[in-house]
């Protein structure tokens, strides 16, 4: 890949941190090892070390979208604080090809003694805007930020919801070729979330590169065109965000004595690869005798063997396991290329290894691409569901759903939770376990992937007649 197609370079790039147990241990250290030294004795060290981020390389292409995925303290804002210059590394090297501009602490930069207008152009000046810029731009700054007349008054009469929505409103005004954002997009009420989420999209269909470090999986899937794993400071993977994401919350719910193997698992497999391609659909029934098109005729549901998912991900057992997860119709017949609007029946079958109590399961329909569309749960809390299933006991699950769904691929999830402990965990969980196939019809009028049963209600309105009576 050539610089110019480079937004952002990120070379062995390494973070530690020296870890002192007691306040005296830092004074030592500035102190005791140079007089050591001078004395020819070796010099001992007065911490330990964290390193928050160890050897990481990636890189970031011109108008692409990274979301960066991990758990607590697994290095993912000290990776951002590095890339946006307000870290110093220990090791390795970041490039930057463009204005940035960072959503991390929100309003850690505002002086509470000055007016949110003072702060906006303060804060536009270390983003990079000139004095002109800023004064073009303030309009649609205090707009965005809708604080009213407060924009007017000193910083320390805020509410903090008013700070996040103000710093956040003077970031997103920039214009930045890179956006940088950790964890901000969920400032405010839902009003001002859409319309920060709708501001980043806008940007990105600008073509201005975006990293943004999230904990929701869905949100990462539906933005990014690529996600990155980090764990104990180290990439563990990089590609897909359906891949990744799956691969990210595997690691989240397995059990403590297997979650090294799957670590090492995951780091040692190439997973920057696209999802696999859609499986083609088999032919269409030809033009009716009659001269009816094929779109027009009635296709009945069927099931295709070819149609299995290549994208199958299952958590490791926590004393549960799911199997022979098929859609059936009310009369039994198994398919996985379905009708519109027609209702099927989602059937696994769980086996419990251990016994489990407060136990429920749950189904989930997904695109192509991992966005979440819908699921359903079979006990809305823990006091409705099942109080206990015994040891080698076997649940035949099945719930039942109508197809509102456009033509298109679609996959399945199970899963299954219950009480271990004392705790709710997920027994077992399974990501892609079935895959279907929503078939055309000659009569569809929706759009998008939902099917909602819009009728549309047309009336043409002739006002020729009235307009003759008001000339004359």
């Amino acid at each position: 890949m050539s610089s110019e197609e480079i937004a952002v370079r990120v070379s062995n790039l390494s973070k530690c941190y020296h870890i002192y147990d007691c306040p005296p241990d830092r004074l030592k250290q500035s102190t005791l090892p140079r007089l050591q030294r001078l004395i020819r004795r070796p010099p001992r060290q007065y911490y330990r070390e964290f390193w928050a981020l160890k050897d990481v390389s990636f890189e970031v292409k011109k108008g692409e979208t990274v979301g960066i995925i991990g758990r607590n303290g697994s290095g993912k804002s000290t990776l951002l604080q590095l890339i946006c210059g307000t870290l110093a590394p220990t090791s390795g090297s970041v490039e930057t090809n463009g204005r940035v501009a960072a959503l991390l602490e929100l309003g850690a930069g505002f002086n509470p003694e000055f007016t949110g207008r003072e702060n906006v152009f303060m804060n536009g000046a270390v983003l990079g805007l000139s004095q002109e810029e800023i004064e073009a731009r303030f309009d649609s700054i205090a707009a965005f930020a809708d604080i009213g007349e407060f924009i007017e008054q000193p910083i320390k009469t805020y509410s903090s919801g008013m700070v996040v929505r103000l710093a956040f409103a003077v970031a997103i005004n920039v214009d930045p070729q890179i956006l940088v954002v950790d964890e901000a997009l969920s400032v405010g009420d839902e009003l001002f979330q859409r319309k920060c989420f709708s501001r980043i999209e806008a940007i990105k269909s600008n073509g201005a590169t975006i990293l943004f470090v999230s904990h929701s999986g869905a949100t990462v899937v539906e933005l990014c065109d690529r996600a990155m794993l980090i764990d104990s400071g180290e990439k563990l993977a990089i590609g897909a965000p359906k891949v990744i994401v799956g691969k990210y919350l595997r690691l989240l719910y397995a059990p403590d004595d297997k979650r090294s193997a799957i670590r090492e698992e995951i780091h040692q497999t190439d997973w920057n690869a696209n999802l696999p391609e859609a499986i083609v659909l088999p032919n269409l029934p030809t033009p009716a005798s009659d001269g009816v098109q094929a779109a027009d005729a009635e296709i009945e549901e069927f099931y295709d063997p070819n149609l299995i998912p290549q994208s199958t991900l299952a958590y490791e057992s926590q004393g549960a396991q799911i199997e022979s997860p098929q859609i059936l119709t009310l009369s039994g017949k198994r398919v996985n290329c379905l009708k519109r609007a027609k209702t099927y029946r989602y059937t696994y079958k769980v086996r419990f290894d251990k016994g489990a109590t407060n136990v429920r399961f749950g189904m989930l329909i997904k695109t192509t691409s991992g966005l979440e569309l819908g699921g359903v749960t079979s006990a809305p809390s823990i006091d409705q569901a099942i109080p206990l299933v015994a040891p080698g006991s076997s649940v035949h699950v099945a719930f039942r759903f109508a197809c509102a769904l456009n033509p298109g691929t679609y996959f399945l999830n199970s899963g299954v939770r219950g009480s271990t402990d004392q705790e709710e965990i997920p027994l077992h969980r399974v990501l892609d376990v079935c895959m279907f196939r929503v078939l055309p019809d000659g009569s569809q009028l929706a759009t998008g992937v939902v099917d909602f049963s819009g009728v549309p209600e047309i009336r043409v309105v002739d006002n020729s007649d009235e307009r003759k009576r008001v000339t004359q």
